[in-house]
């Protein structure tokens, strides 16, 4: 009887697992704030870094660093990701910035997509 139960507990747990692992919101979530961190660094390589393949395969680096206004950004939070499918998710956020000598904040929704096994941004 012992038995039965503890394979139960490990099938249980694992159930639990398995479901946890489908739900990419969190690696998203992680993804998203490490790359809004890269630009609050002025890491704009960094940033770069997180596009999706075909964006990169549209947009260079170096045309990136052109677009790119250093210090211009003084805060970003990630605060929520809706997945509606399982390779593509939505990323509101909250961008601090600077305009006309005044920090202003804006929401800010973006797409991330899973290519290869990770999560990338979509550049729009």
């Amino acid at each position: 009887m012992k038995r039965i139960g503890a394979v139960t507990g490990v099938l249980v747990v694992l159930a639990g697992c398995a479901g946890l692992a489908g739900k990419p919101e969190e690696r998203v979530k992680e993804r998203a704030q490490a790359r809004w961190d890269a630009l609050l660094k002025d890491d704009v390589k960094g940033a770069y870094a997180y596009f999706s393949p075909g964006s990169r395969a549209v947009m260079d680096l170096k045309s990136y660093e052109a677009s790119v206004r250093k210090g211009f950004w003084k805060a970003a939070t990630v605060d929520g990701v809706s997945c509606p499918t399982a390779q593509r998710c939505e990323v509101t956020e909250t961008i601090e910035y600077e305009f006309n000598g005044r920090r202003t904040r804006s929401p800010l929704t973006e797409t991330w997509i899973e290519e290869g096994g990770n999560w990338w941004l979509v550049r729009k």
